[in-house]
């Protein structure tokens, strides 16, 4: 079984699906896909991803912030925790910071974050992290408000082999999505093939960044088949226990799915 650790379902385009998300789930389960992480961005799409996960066994949610929907409202720790406690919810997030975009919100975008790390540690759950051109103040607030026992996920990873050691000596794992088979990605491969096998995950982000050779179309959770197969062949292992490493890496993370 794969498992797609981080997608956005509710914001699939599902034209060619005839609007049916039970379409583009079923394409993903026929080439393997078993389990489905759907990701929360905001307030206002909790009860959309909440939603999602109720109506199928075999998807997950999480609920939280991102660093760039910052405006659109924030959770202080109690309301966090509040959400977290909702049937399927199974990580804080995503969260984070980013520079790269948005650099006007940088105080606003830690306040958010330490709260996620925050309210994380206090009901036991995993947080999933962006971050883009905010390497050190990103792994800073990790270890000086996040919890080692229920540590989390930098997903979607484009930065340094330093930083991704950063964060593993932190306890956290790192999630690969399709860019790491994007021409360009000579770094990112390199960390594909150095982060322990027991600390990695795939992930689409659908519906951005789809692999190689879809690249530049609207991306899917079946896609997530193509991320495995090639980080596999960068390793020099079989997709099987490529495939086999991350499932079990993603219930260790992310306990309530299991």
């Amino acid at each position: 079984m794969l498992v797609d650790s981080h997608c956005h379902l509710d914001r699939l385009k599902l034209d060619k699906f005839d609007g049916d998300l039970d379409e583009v789930l079923a394409l993903a389960r026929s080439r393997g896909v078993g389990k489905f992480l759907c990701v929360g961005i905001s307030l206002e799409n909790v009860d959309d991803v909440v939603k999602i996960a109720n109506r199928y066994e075999d998807v997950v949610c999480s609920v939280g912030v991102h660093p760039l929907d910052v405006d659109s409202g924030l959770a202080d720790v109690e309301k966090l925790k509040a959400l977290a406690a909702q049937p399927k919810v199974v990580a804080l997030g995503e969260t984070g910071l980013d520079y790269y975009y948005s650099t006007e919100t940088k105080e606003v975008q830690q306040q958010s974050f330490i709260a996620h790390l925050q309210a994380a540690g206090e009901v036991g759950l995993p947080v999933i992290v962006h971050t883009r051109d905010a390497r050190e103040d990103t792994i800073e607030l990790i270890r000086t408000h996040g919890s080692r026992e229920h540590a989390g996920v930098l997903h979607c990873f484009t930065e340094s082999w330093d930083m991704a050691k950063a964060a593993l000596d932190l306890n956290y794992y790192i999630s690969l999505s399709g860019i790491v088979t994007f021409k360009n990605a000579e770094e990112l491969r390199e960390v594909a093939k150095r982060v322990p096998l027991d600390r990695l995950l795939v992930e689409t982000d659908s519906p951005y960044l789809a692999p190689v050779p879809y690249r530049g179309k609207p991306n899917i959770p079946a896609y997530v088949r193509e991320v495995a197969e090639f980080i596999a062949d960068q390793r020099g292992i079989s997709y099987e226990a490529l495939a086999e490493a991350t499932t079990e890496n993603f219930h260790r993370l992310f306990p309530r799915a299991a």
